[in-house]
């Protein structure tokens, strides 16, 4: 059901924009009217208010890591006047979509579906195409009798399927509730399949990867209850595989890697750790490692899901072994140390935390761990040098905040503690606290420091 609630929640965003952008009375242009700064008005506003509603992965690595593959894609056809923009959706469900003005849209679930980067890739290269060949923009010439606000339904049901969300959508149109199940046509589907697999070759990737994983989905529509959402907007799968073998088998050769850019399985990782259950991720990741014994990912993932679930020894065997197949993977060591230090092992967490700012300098839960671990050993200077150099990559970051007044506080350098004290309860919104530390810091900095100037504008607007 959840999976069904997005879908619903970015249909109905999809078509309040599209109300927003062109209104709801006047017929809807042509496609040529339909002009690219038409395309990037509706894709910006969509991708905003998306933005606004939260659905959108806030993991940097991975969006970088979307990007890169995308636009290595994007170097075999740059004839598209817009800048493209790849985004991830935070949903189990499988699927992927492009909207007007460049706008590129993964689930996590299909993300977390995919078994290497060439299938990622065929899946970003069809969409491409998609937009390339401004297919959207024809949907909507052949839709030039509808007024807008019932175009706004018929396209979001392009994009996202149908089931659930179309009947809710019908709601909104009901007049045209038999074009709610308008999807890409076959020629749509053909010509986005031959454009993305000429991107998807041209890249460097394996063209197998795009009829690789229409074929898992297929097998994943056979054995479950539920129709992957990806099927409702990419109809006729038997055809493309077809049309996919035959340009395989005649065009293009058995070339080409699974990976250019590199790093997949740890990103899909980081996806089942940060939105699924520790439960879930103790299962999924012990039948990988029941599959592979030596699979280093999997143990990492298991190690990390049993450490929240409270089952320490297995958690650190796991995490040991995880390190004994990759002793140079930063992560395993950083979160191996993090476990460590949150079972009291102080002095073991504090080895592995150097160790792994010995391979990764500038990440902030290894700083922040190793100012804790400093902190938790009574050494308030080395702790404050480590949080120091967290506040400068997350000014705002409230733990942080916290813990350097309390070093401060500690070294007996009470102006730096209140000071402190006072951005730590402005931030979590405690104002008379944070002016009452602002206050007593002013009576220990001196007045024409950096520290008073940014007390005294940040009182000026708690006060006003």
């Amino acid at each position: 059901m959840k999976k069904n609630r997005i879908s619903i929640v970015l249909r109905v965003i999809f078509l309040v924009t599209l109300v927003t952008v062109f209104g709801t009375a006047f017929p809807v242009p042509s496609c040529a009217a339909f002009t690219y700064e038409d395309e990037k008005r509706l894709g910006k506003e969509f991708y905003d208010k998306i933005k606004e509603a939260d659905m959108l992965v806030k993991d940097e690595r991975l969006t970088e890591y979307i990007d890169k593959v995308g636009r290595r894609l994007l170097t075999q056809d740059n004839q598209y006047p817009l800048d493209f923009t790849f985004s991830v959706i935070r949903s189990s469900g499988i699927n992927a979509f492009a909207t007007p003005g460049g706008y590129i849209y993964l689930f996590t679930g299909l993300i977390n579906l995919v078994e290497n980067e060439s299938q990622l890739a065929g899946v970003l290269a069809h969409e491409i195409a998609h937009i390339q060949a401004r297919h959207i923009a024809q949907m909507i010439a052949k839709s030039k009798q509808q007024s807008i606000a019932t175009l706004a339904a018929i396209i979001a049901g392009a994009f996202l399927g149908g089931g659930e969300g179309a009947a809710v959508m019908g709601g909104l149109a009901s007049a045209t509730s038999t074009t709610m199940s308008l999807k890409y046509s076959r020629e749509h589907e053909e010509e986005a399949d031959r454009l993305g697999m000429a991107y998807l070759t041209g890249a460097g990737y394996n063209g197998r990867g795009m009829l690789e994983f229409l074929k898992i989905m297929q097998f994943n529509q056979y054995y479950s209850t539920a129709v992957p959402s990806y099927f409702l907007t990419h109809p006729k799968t038997s055809d493309r595989i077809t049309y996919l073998t035959m340009l395989l088998e005649t065009r293009y050769s058995d070339k080409g890697s699974k990976e250019i850019i590199g790093g997949l399985t740890r990103y899909q990782t980081r996806l089942h750790l940060a939105f699924g259950t520790p439960r879930d991720n103790v299962r999924i990741f012990s039948d990988r490692i029941n599959r592979t014994p030596d699979d280093a990912e999997a143990l990492y993932g298991l190690a990390v899901s049993e450490s929240e679930m409270g089952r320490i020894e297995s958690s650190h065997r796991h995490f040991r072994r995880a390190l004994e197949l990759s002793p140079l993977d930063w992560e395993i060591t950083r979160d191996f140390g993090i476990s460590l230090f949150q079972q009291g092992n102080v002095e073991y967490a504090l080895a592995m935390l150097k160790r792994a700012y010995g391979l990764k300098k500038e990440d902030r839960d290894i700083l922040f761990y190793l100012g804790r671990c400093h902190e938790t050993m009574n050494r308030p200077a080395e702790a404050i040098t480590y949080l120091r150099h967290v506040n400068t990559i997350d000014p705002e970051d409230e733990d942080t905040l916290y813990h350097l007044a309390v070093n401060y506080g500690n070294t007996g350098e009470l102006g730096q503690s209140h000071y402190y004290f006072g951005f730590y309860f402005k931030k979590i919104g405690k104002t008379q606290s944070a002016l009452f530390h602002f206050r007593t810091a002013l009576e220990h900095l001196s007045t024409d420091s950096t520290q008073a100037g940014d007390i005294r504008k940040a009182m000026e607007t708690m006060e006003a």
